[in-house]
């Protein structure tokens, strides 16, 4: 880690519970090319206030988690074609204070279905209407799924995902989903769900493969019943990583080399586990 410094760039995230994820993957890649870069994570006690002082000190980039992906969209300036089309914001890249917002989740989860060779023929549910609900439908979408219900308690706000994308919405999971995805903070440590499952024993064990966007545990209650079942998984940190690798691009204009990205990816995973 270089000595800090006048000169020190810095970049944050924003979230109402900061996990040490992406503080632990993009320290380890500046290190790694000698970056003099420091990345913090924080827990704003106001958005507005959080985003003018990304603006006022220069900070050069902050990620943004869990509640804020779409709180922040009318504090920003412009919105790239990744936020705008979903209306979700996981990303901001200041520019002599110009502030730009993107969306790396769409393409992570984009990616992830490609990679883990998940077929658009599975019936798809997905529990959850907020920011990252809009970015995994949007992706289900584009990757060519055709029957996807979204699950949300909030009927207008599941409504309004799941139409976008000709869809439809439920107020409850049914039985038969051959592709669960959480796309709610259930499981996520250090809230009152933490030890709670988006979906039934049942209905993760008829199904064929279980994605949780849940990064915090690395081993959700989702996922590790899914993989007692002997289910394909497809994991929060997974999606971590490779929207964590897009915003590293876009704030250091550095495209890292796999290898590098193994090892902050090794490095995150392993400090998570031995806190």
């Amino acid at each position: 880690m270089p000595t800090l410094n006048k000169d020190t760039t810095l970049c944050i995230s924003l979230a109402a519970r900061p996990s040490n994820n992406g503080t632990l993957f993009h320290n380890h890649l500046y290190d790694q090319l000698g970056m003099n870069w420091i990345y913090k994570a924080f827990a704003p006690a106001d958005l507005a206030q959080a985003v003018a002082g990304i603006r006022g000190l220069g900070i050069r980039g902050a990620a943004v988690s869990m509640p804020y992906k779409e709180a922040v969209i009318p504090l920003i300036d412009h919105l790239a074609p990744s936020a705008a089309a979903i209306g979700s914001v996981n990303t901001i890249v200041n520019d002599n204070g110009v502030l730009t917002a993107h969306n790396t989740d769409y393409s992570a989860v984009v990616e992830l279905l490609r990679t883990h060779s998940v077929s658009p023929a599975l019936r798809t549910v997905v529990r959850g209407s907020g920011g990252m609900a809009k970015a995994v439908v949007a992706a289900l979408a584009h990757s060519g799924f055709g029957d996807v219900v979204v699950v949300a308690r909030n009927e207008s706000a599941g409504r309004n995902v799941a139409e976008t994308y000709g869809f439809t919405w439920a107020s409850e999971t049914a039985d038969g989903a051959q592709l669960l995805v959480n796309a709610t903070p259930i499981g996520m440590a250090g809230g009152k769900e933490s030890h709670m499952l988006p979906f039934s024993l049942d209905q993760v064990e008829a199904a064929q493969v279980v994605f949780d966007v849940v990064a915090v545990p690395v081993a959700t209650p989702l996922t590790s019943a899914a993989r007692a079942a002997g289910k394909r998984v497809v994991t929060g940190t997974d999606v971590a990583t490779l929207q964590a690798v897009e915003q590293f691009v876009l704030y250091t204009g550095v495209t890292p080399t796999a290898e590098q990205i193994r090892a902050a990816r090794e490095f995150m995973l392993a400090s998570t586990q031995s806190a």
